[in-house]
């Protein structure tokens, strides 16, 4: 499975319209090589080089899985997520110093998932448990201009 973007490369730096600096707006997303056994698409975007440890910028549940892109500046059909923002969808990447990374990993799962809306990060990954086929991962990176 694969998650590509037009906007960034994987390992380049993401650029900052889709950052704090910028609209906060997501990144346009392409998905690809889905397994036929797949019912659902989860995507998580997060920051593991945050202060306090991983920050979750992003998570979506039971997108359905011929999912093949997410337009820029929208969200793909599912259910979201509260992020470590405190809100519902995409909060933009806004590191307090230095250069971070960005994950955007794309799950396929063998079953829809039973959360409500505005679920938090423990639970979407304790719903996930077990029930992943395959993902795709995309690392871009980023750094605030002073």
């Amino acid at each position: 499975m694969k998650i590509t973007s037009s906007a960034f490369r994987e390992g380049e730096s993401i650029p900052s319209k889709f950052t704090c600096d910028g609209g906060d707006t997501s990144p346009p997303l392409q998905i690809g090589d889905v397994p036929s056994g797949a019912k659902t698409l989860a995507l998580i975007a997060d920051d593991p080089d945050a202060p306090g440890g991983l920050f979750t910028h992003w998570l979506v549940w039971n997108i359905p899985p011929q999912t093949n892109s997410i337009e820029e500046g929208s969200a793909p059909k599912g259910l979201q997520g509260t992020n470590d923002f405190g809100k519902s969808g995409y909060g933009a990447p806004c590191p307090p110093s230095g250069v971070h990374r960005y994950y955007f990993r794309v799950f396929a799962l063998d079953r829809e998932l039973d959360l409500r809306s505005g679920a938090k990060r423990s639970q979407l990954d304790a719903a996930m448990k077990g029930h992943v086929i395959a993902q795709g991962e995309l690392i871009g990176r980023y750094a605030r201009k002073k």
